[in-house]
């Protein structure tokens, strides 16, 4: 029997966090622009030149080659996560939604998670991202962006979505819980909609949250998020039974959990990542649950 009866809904970023690389870059270094115009394009998002979205268009389109020869090229650089299979498949043994949320092209995620995973496990997770038009030839590659914003991908309006489904699939008086896993600052927009972070060790996303005391839990591995959320779960039901609010909590988040269609969600609109900072003012009321990887709660 599941350790709680409470709806469980997780969304975890895809590059450097399931898979220890990042895709896009892959394909751009070795196929694409190169290493140094891609880090040249990334400085310029960083800075505010130019929009997250501007810059992927020019490094998409400086892909000539046809999407099997970029796969390839992944299936040997690429390194997944050593404990993600088996976080998933506890996913999938406890009714847990799991779902990727990306900035990246749908059509390249879901085909390396089938390739490392297979086909059959893979066809269980969602993958909320954008799109894409690649020629059969490889003359172009263009993303098919999900929201018409400066990211191309707003990833908090996509767990609002996702929280309000699962609200509409639940008791009026049951709340989800909302799980977010993640590794860089872009994560943030989404991050925020969780009612439990995880942030990989070492990386921007962590120096984040330590630097301005959001609450946050950090990992090395999904094996570490497993245990992490084994513990969430039970400590869930016997404070709460798995009903009303979660014994993680995020106010702020909640706020629209009653709203039940995909239309009625309110769009706000994403900031470039190095402008946003002082805009993501979390709640100061969160669960006091310890875990084992070094919780940090905001004295705030």
């Amino acid at each position: 029997m599941s350790p709680t009866t409470r709806k469980i809904v997780c969304f975890s970023d895809f590059d450097g966090t399931i898979f220890m690389q990042d895709t896009g870059h892959v394909l751009f270094d070795n196929l694409g622009c190169g290493e140094e115009r891609r880090r040249k394009l990334d400085e310029q998002i960083k800075s505010g030149e130019r929009s997250f979205r501007d810059v992927s268009e020019e490094m998409w389109q400086s892909l000539r080659v046809p999407f099997e020869d970029g796969f390839e090229i992944l299936e040997k650089e690429l390194e997944i996560d050593p404990g993600f299979q088996e976080f998933h498949q506890f996913c999938v043994a406890n009714n847990i939604d799991f779902n990727v949320i990306s900035a990246g092209l749908k059509p390249i995620l879901g085909k390396v998670l089938a390739s490392f995973l297979g086909e059959e496990e893979a066809s269980r997770i969602e993958i909320v991202a954008n799109d894409a038009d690649i020629k059969p030839d490889g003359s172009e590659w263009k993303p098919v962006w999900r929201h018409d914003t400066e990211l191309g991908h707003d990833k908090a309006l996509s767990i609002k979505e996702g929280r309000a489904l699962a609200a509409a699939e639940t008791e009026e008086s049951d709340i989800p819980l909302i799980i977010f896993i993640g590794d860089g600052v872009s994560d943030l927009p989404a991050a925020r909609e969780a009612d439990v972070l995880f942030a990989r060790k070492g990386l921007r996303l962590e120096e984040y949250c330590i630097e301005n005391k959001i609450p946050y839990i950090g990992f090395d591995s999904f094996s570490d998020i497993k245990r992490e959320v084994e513990d969430i779960m039970q400590e869930d039901q016997q404070r709460t039974g798995g009903v009303g609010n979660p014994a993680r909590f995020n106010p702020r988040a909640n706020m629209w959990r009653r709203i039940s269609s995909r239309q009625a969600v309110p769009k706000f609109v994403a900031a470039t990542p190095s402008r946003e900072e002082k805009m993501f003012l979390w709640p100061e009321s969160f669960s006091e649950y310890q875990p084992r990887t070094g919780w940090r709660k905001s004295s705030a």
